[in-house]
């Protein structure tokens, strides 16, 4: 009795596309054959290799030849024909002793692939069963989240390595298709769809499914930087009205978390969080969000501002919904700006972008300790990192002066030590020493303090960076209440007693 023949689509790529039947055909085989060229690495096997197991016997079947020349009497068919005899002959060994043979082919074993010589070659003699797979052009489909055909339209697969002219004429005959084999044949491929006047429609698709896949309007693409596992693509003209081209599909969201995560958060940036892709932020605040094994989340250094928003930018701008997560709000000295900043390049322009607001550390320290910021007010930091520090005292004494209730953020850090005492030495140039001044910490967080003291007594040895100070105007003052605290308040009226506005 003889060995069963399988050919076993494996899909685009991804392990996780391999078919339950796929995969456990696979690992039942006693012989596992797949092609390579001479180089020896399989992308085939590559794919297959979580449902491999040890002891089965591998079939590497080697290709004698790709795209070079040969001296063989029949050319390059009569080199390939004879590599897929003897290797169908190899195969015959296994089968005739009684071992299953499974031949592993990327994709669909009968969609342009090379299991079909194979077949071919020993159907007749052996008991055969193909299982298919999801084809390149399905998956370039699904990652660029554009409809094949609907209706009455009509798709037409295409290989690359046809004549400019040929491909012209079918492309301008037809609704929807999809070229394959590109490689060296882009130049003339991309040419095909400009004569064809359907050029502005044509999307490119690299290793779709791939952790390395790359999208882009076919017209943008380098020439010299495409692969064989490419395609382009003339999606369904029906879908554009309702789903938005290439570069325009996905968007960053810069998202304020508030002080302390999700029970600040809004229930627009809880939305904005779930439907995300992807996730971009600094380790610390993107530790705030719950992981959720669906979405990619990359965690970055604090001081990489400008790097992490043209990684997020470039997401979007090829097809991923982006969630930018900043502290309190994103447009308080935060990932807002940064954002704003890198898409002003031409390279980004055309990504959409939304900021949805957050708590700030400001508001959230306030509500702790009353209403400091009852009046006006307005917001410092003493970051002397983007800044110089003598634009910083020039605008605390300006401030000052002003007699405007201030908040300080980034009052101190590892580096930063003699900051604050100076500030507060400026502070009190037209402050009186007894000025409430809230100290919060951690507001929100487990290890949140408030505490209230005063522009005299105000130690900056006791003062971090997780720390925001909120220094009174001259009309600010602390009341007692009942049980023993204190709230700190900035009254409404300003210099005429009991005149209120209403609110």
């Amino acid at each position: 009795m003889t060995g069963t023949l399988y050919g076993v689509g494996l899909g685009p790529g991804d392990p996780e596309l391999v078919t339950v039947k796929a995969a456990r055909i696979i690992t039942a085989a006693e012989v596992i054959a797949y092609h390579s060229a001479r180089h020896g690495r399989s992308i085939a096997r590559g794919v297959a290799a979580p449902y491999l197991r040890a002891g089965q016997i591998e079939e590497q079947l080697v290709y004698p030849l790709t795209v070079e020349t040969t001296d063989h009497p029949g050319g390059y068919a009569g080199a390939m024909a004879d590599f897929y005899t003897a290797s169908a002959a190899r195969l015959a060994t296994h089968l005739d002793a009684g071992r299953d043979v499974v031949i592993l082919a990327e994709g669909d074993p009968m969609f342009y692939g090379s299991y079909m010589h194979m077949h071919k070659r020993l159907c007749e003699r052996y008991p055969t069963e193909v299982i298919p797979g999801v084809t390149s052009v399905s998956a370039a489909s699904a990652v660029l989240r554009r409809p094949l055909v609907e209706g009455e339209e009509v798709l037409t697969i295409l290989p690359g390595t046809l004549s400019e002219d040929a491909l012209a004429d079918r492309l301008s005959s037809t609704d929807s298709a999809a070229v394959l084999k590109l490689g060296r044949t882009f130049p003339k491929v991309r040419e095909a769809f400009a004569r064809a006047g359907k050029l502005d429609r044509a999307l490119y698709v690299e290793r779709a499914t791939w952790e390395t896949a790359r999208t882009l309007p076919l017209s943008e693409v380098d020439p010299d930087s495409v692969p064989y596992f490419s395609l382009a693509l003339l999606p369904s003209e029906q879908g554009v009205a309702e789903t938005s081209p290439l570069g325009s599909v996905g968007e960053v969201v810069v998202v304020g978390l508030g002080p302390a995560g999700r029970p600040w958060l809004t229930p627009e940036a809880q939305d904005a969080l779930a439907t995300a892709d992807h996730l971009v932020g600094y380790t610390t605040y993107l530790n705030r969000v719950p992981a959720n094994p669906r979405q990619h989340r990359h965690l970055t250094d604090n001081q990489v501002e400008a790097e992490r928003a043209a990684f997020a930018l470039d997401l979007a701008k090829r097809g991923h919904r982006v969630a930018v997560v900043s502290s309190g709000d994103p447009g308080v000295f935060a990932m807002a700006t940064a954002v704003l900043e890198v898409a002003d390049d031409p390279l980004w322009r055309d990504v959409p972008i939304r900021v949805l607001p957050g708590v700030t550390a400001a508001h959230a320290v306030a509500a702790k300790a009353g209403a400091p910021l009852g009046h006006d007010y307005c917001t410092i930091s003493l970051s002397d990192r983007l800044k110089p520090w003598e634009v910083i005292t020039g605008r605390l004494d300006a401030a000052a002066r002003a007699d405007f209730a201030i908040a300080v953020y980034n009052p101190a850090s590892k580096s930063r030590t003699w900051q604050l005492a100076e500030a507060r030495e400026i502070l009190l140039r037209h402050r009186s020493p007894d000025t409430p001044v809230v100290v919060g910490r951690d507001v929100g967080g487990p290890e949140e303090a408030v505490r209230i003291t005063t522009l005299a007594d105000l130690d900056p040895a006791t003062v971090d960076m997780r720390c925001l100070l909120i220094i009174g105007s001259s009309h600010t003052r602390a009341v007692d209440r009942p049980g023993g605290g204190q709230a700190v308040l900035t009254p409404r009226s300003y210099g005429r007693i009991g005149e209120q506005e209403p609110g």
